[in-house]
């Protein structure tokens, strides 16, 4: 890809184009999962719109077009990051390592001195990308979830 993808906050008129990115997204991990009800594919619209009305969540956007999308909130201390899409088309261009960077600098600005995230244990792609940005594991749930933790130094 030429053109640089612009990274800016999450929005709630976002949520259309961002609901049809996660849809996209993760019809994969449902194959994979033998599981078509999983809940980033049956959230609906107006459940993703009122979500994001206070998200820390960003989007990538390239020429014009939502082209990924991360969602984020704080408890505490802590950054809770959830449901990283990015469009089947633009995988692997690096911009699902932009948008976990950019999440975690507002959390930072928020206050939070750690992030957590979790994928499924089958999602081999996801478990290489939270490791290679300095994530580590912290739970292993009796349901094959792995949760992550990184802190968030200044």
């Amino acid at each position: 890809m030429t053109d640089e993808p612009v990274i800016r906050p999450i929005h709630p008129d976002d949520a259309g184009e961002v609901l049809t990115i996660q849809r996209a997204a993760f019809a994969s991990e449902a194959l994979i999962y033998g599981d078509p009800d999983m809940p980033p594919l049956t959230q609906t619209l107006e459940e993703l719109a009122a979500e994001l009305v206070e998200n820390l969540g960003c989007v990538a956007v390239r020429n014009g077009r939502i082209v990924g999308a991360v969602r984020a909130r704080i408890d505490g201390e802590l950054l809770l990051i959830g449901r990283l899409a990015i469009a089947p088309d633009q995988q692997g261009e690096g911009l699902g390592t932009l948008l976990l960077g950019a999440v975690e600098q507002r959390g930072r600005e928020s206050g939070a001195t750690e992030a957590e995230l979790f994928t499924g244990g089958l999602s081999e792609a996801n478990q290489r990308l939270y490791e290679r940005e300095g994530y580590q594991r912290t739970e292993i749930t009796a349901e094959g979830e792995i949760f992550y933790r990184k802190p968030l130094d200044a």
